[in-house]
């Protein structure tokens, strides 16, 4: 998303550090003046109808990270549609850039607000949160009847990787609201105009490249340079189609050698050639939205990227662009996991504040913005999926939204993720650094995979790290 750094579309739940210690709210704040005092948090009477107890007289207070999908969203959809119901509650309405240094005080205070969009670049550390009880218990709200339908709970009408990725201390907590869909975006246009065939294999993808690239109209690929992140991304992708979803599990659980299996080295060894053969001059310069740009004024074909994409470039797409997006292509001919497995993982993560003066109208809210109406209508606005089932059926979305969705409907249960990226704040900087020399020819595959697998290592045998596991 182009107003914003761009790790934090890309990273989901890791911040810039993650220190998840209890006290680290309080210990990183600026100071904070004592709070005054609140009305009583107990709800009132619950029903079918206000599951939660919302109480009519108590405000709520939402602050939305005002990233790539601004906060019309939320003023224009989410907030209108929690009024509906609750037409005497009021709604103070805030958006920030930087969610830690405008909020982290509130929660070291004892005054944090009910809702927030724990998103962008400068979040609030999930698992400090966590740990010093700031995070509103969302179980309830996932067993609630779903605002569409009384008879059909919230937690059936999501996709359930949200749980799990939301899911700390044993407690859903986090709710990830938008489906970021990985894959390799091109122009349908252009792809139509020259009559290249989206590949299926990694003999043609590589086929398709040499293709592009004798043509001189283009160059085949690129990604972003200096945030070659967006490159581990399709690589570990791969690494999991040929090996299967438990290369990524071990990967995140710290295993040894898990960074140097042979579905690792191929999965490298195949994206080397690419950075050696098929890239857009000058690549390893470049950022994100200069890649995208690129792209854009066709002096490229190809960049792996999330349906985010389409929303981020749309003052720069020309009018008959048409985003389209294809899954990484079988690479063995004996890979585990068939032609169309993809990486899939919720973000934009809202969550509740357990000490706010009004939790139940927070989770009240969230539930509001899981209907279909709330989501469908966020889809057609910021040109991105969210993670309620069916809410763009019947809609009029765009060329990029629908060839992701298309995917994801065509993937079946052929998703997968991985976290240790925003586990572990070293490891994925390794990553990130030892990636670009791999594209850029600094280091051959083994040691790329040797390098990181180090990384990995130390970590796993430092005892004052804490360990997460899948």
């Amino acid at each position: 998303m182009s107003n914003t750094p761009h790790i934090s579309r890309r990273e989901l739940l890791r911040g810039a550090a993650l220190v998840p210690v209890a006290g680290a709210l309080a210990a990183c704040a600026t100071p904070a003046s004592q709070p005054t005092a609140t009305t009583s948090s107990a709800p009132a009477a619950t029903s079918a109808a206000n599951p939660f107890g919302v109480a009519a007289d108590k405000p709520l207070e939402v602050w939305i990270f005002d990233g790539g999908f601004g906060q019309d969203y939320a003023k224009n959809i989410h907030q209108p549609l929690f009024k509906t119901k609750y037409p005497n509650v009021e709604i103070k309405h805030n958006a920030t850039k930087e969610i830690t240094k405008v909020l982290q005080p509130r929660f070291a205070g004892g005054n944090p607000p009910e809702v927030i969009d724990n998103s962008g670049a400068n979040f609030i550390d999930f698992g400090a949160l966590s740990q010093d009880g700031q995070l509103q218990d969302l179980t309830p709200l996932l067993d609630a009847p779903s605002w569409d339908d009384p008879n059909t709970k919230v937690r059936d009408t999501i996709d359930p990787s949200v749980i799990e990725i939301g899911t700390y201390a044993g407690k859903f907590s986090v709710l990830g609201y938008v489906n970021y869909i990985h894959g390799i975006w091109y122009s349908q246009k252009v792809f139509r105009d020259n009559g290249w065939e989206i590949p299926k294999t990694w003999d043609e993808f590589i086929a398709l490249c040499e293709t592009i690239k004798k043509s001189g109209k283009m160059a085949p690929f690129t990604y972003a340079g200096k945030f070659p992140q967006y490159l581990y991304e399709p690589l570990l992708t791969m690494a999991a189609k040929i090996g299967g979803n438990e290369v990524l599990v071990n990967i995140d659980n710290l295993e040894d050698g898990a960074w140097t299996t042979e579905a690792m080295k191929s999965a490298a060894t195949a994206w080397a050639e690419v950075g050696a053969k098929y890239l857009m001059e000058g690549t390893t310069g470049l950022d994100h939205v200069q890649t995208q740009t690129a792209q854009n004024k066709y002096k490229v074909a190809m960049l792996p990227s999330g349906s985010w994409l389409e929303n981020e470039q749309k003052t720069t797409t020309p009018p008959d662009f048409e985003y389209g997006m294809f899954p990484i292509p079988d690479v063995t001919g004996s890979d585990k996991m068939p032609y169309g497995t993809l990486h899939t993982q919720p973000g934009e993560n809202f969550i509740v504040s357990a000490k706010s003066p009004h939790p139940q109208a927070g989770m009240e809210y969230l539930r509001g913005m899981l209907s279909k109406k709330a989501a469908g209508d966020f889809s057609e606005l910021v040109r991105t999926l969210t993670v309620v089932k069916g809410a763009t059926e019947g809609r009029e979305i765009s060329p990029g939204v629908t060839s992701a969705s298309k995917a994801v409907t065509d993937a079946g249960a052929n998703t997968v993720y991985y976290r240790w990226f925003n586990w572990y704040g070293p490891l994925k900087d390794e990553a990130i650094a030892a990636t670009g020399q791999l594209m850029s020819g600094g280091l051959t595959p083994d040691k790329y995979l040797e390098r990181i697998q180090k990384k990995a290592d130390e970590i796993k045998n430092d005892s004052s790290i804490k360990k997460y596991k899948r």
